[in-house]
């Protein structure tokens, strides 16, 4: 009689797995042309151009079953920016304390704009551990998050274990055609320099 349990108890781990390695991005244009992405169906009033899975954890099949368990209901992705020393020092405590993360990084508009949606403000690092949200690093704040979401006191992560590589906030679309060229006349105005989003500018630290 104890079987059907011992298969329930092996099969509601692995459903949760599955249910936290995957997540849809949709990507809509607007009446006035502007261009958002977000994790549900835009509304009927946009166009949608494109629909992504995207990752929202990491293969945690060979964790140790604490750190499975917590990286499983409680995935930790932060969002990183160049030339941001709080940025990398938020990093290091998370690898230094053994918490397997997803690192999203913002250059570009399309992913301020990403930022923004998800935050509601530019503030970097910016830091999710599963639904809670957290605004610049504090390492104190960051540490009891992590060990509210269950994950162990000490690092647990696998010798072997490899950090998967960072990734754009608002990762570009292989759809996208490309922009019709123009016929520009000999006497049209020099293109003015775009902002280089290279050196963080515009962000808070």
């Amino acid at each position: 009689m104890q079987a059907p349990f011992k298969f329930a108890a092996l099969i509601i781990p692995m459903c949760i797995l599955a249910a936290t390695a995957q997540a849809q991005l949709y990507k809509s244009v607007g009446p006035d042309g502007k261009v958002t992405y977000s994790d549900t169906p835009p509304p009927a009033n946009q166009k949608l151009v494109e629909t992504k899975t995207i990752a929202t954890s990491q293969d945690v099949t060979n964790l140790p079953y604490e750190l499975k368990l917590a990286a499983s209901k409680n995935p930790v992705v932060i969002y990183t920016t160049s030339n941001c020393k709080p940025c990398n020092d938020g990093k290091n405590f998370l690898k230094g304390a053994g918490i397997p993360f997803l690192e999203k990084t913002v250059k570009t508009s399309a992913d301020s704009d990403k930022l923004k949606q998800i935050s509601g403000d530019i503030q970097l690092p910016f830091m999710t551990v599963g639904s809670n949200k957290f605004h610049g690093y504090n390492q104190d704040d960051w540490k009891a998050a992590v060990t509210a979401a269950g994950y162990p006191d000490s690092n647990r992560l696998p010798a072997s274990y490899v950090y998967p590589p960072a990734e754009s906030a608002a990762p570009a679309s292989k759809a996208d055609p490309a922009p019709a060229k123009k016929n520009l006349p000999e006497t049209a105005p020099a293109p003015v320099p775009t902002k280089s989003t290279e050196n963080d500018n515009g962000f808070r630290f």
